[in-house]
């Protein structure tokens, strides 16, 4: 199934509920792209959710970018600050990052294919940068992998105590001790231009 048909934002919306976020995002040469303002950056996700998926895209960064696709949403943290409003999906994170983006290049744990600040991607695979990369998702149930370029990196289960630990952090207060196994798909935008094209998802 294909979340974004090429050219129009339909079954996308900001990740607190709103409408399209076309302040931060528009749609460029076939892809979603997030854009660079300096009022604020918002977090897209799907309108549907989903809890076992294949999920595949393709993405582009540029030298330094850094950026994400989130999933498992367990919160919504939305503030303004001296850049604006901003809004930010929280749950596990595939993460996108050019090698040489200084959040990157302090941990291992926070290159291209990690899952994101919790497990380095073995093998490594140095992302193209200005050129686009293949990545893909799989959850079945409570596994999961992250791919990058036709190549498997991270491989965890989600009741893994460091994992479980990462998704209760990120939980609402008045979540009871719920870990939210089904949610939407949520693309970051992390003040980094970044292009997404031939994002489409397969319900396991």
């Amino acid at each position: 199934m294909l979340l974004f048909d090429c050219a129009t934002p339909r079954g996308w919306q900001e990740i607190t509920g709103k409408s399209f976020p076309s302040n931060c995002w528009t749609i460029e040469d076939n892809c979603l792209k997030a854009l660079v303002r300096a009022d604020g950056f918002q977090d897209m996700r799907t309108v549907e959710t989903f809890r076992s998926f294949d999920l595949r895209f393709d993405w582009k960064l540029l030298e330094r970018g850094n950026s994400g696709v989130k999933y498992k949403i367990q919160k919504v943290d939305e503030w303004v600050n001296a850049e604006g409003r901003q809004a930010r999906a929280r749950g596990l994170e595939y993460q996108l990052a050019d090698d040489k983006d200084p959040d990157a290049a302090s941990d291992p744990r926070r290159v291209a294919g990690s899952l994101y600040s919790l497990i380095a991607p073995s093998p490594r695979v140095p992302p193209r940068i200005g050129a686009f990369n293949e990545s893909r998702i799989v959850a079945t149930g409570k596994h999961v992998e992250h791919w990058l370029n036709g190549q498997r990196v991270v491989v965890f289960e989600t009741d893994a105590p460091e994992v479980e630990k990462l998704l209760r952090s990120d939980m609402a207060a008045d979540d009871h001790g719920a870990i939210h196994e089904e949610g939407p798909i949520s693309l970051q935008n992390h003040s980094a231009e970044t292009w997404f094209r031939n994002i489409r998802i397969k319900r396991l």
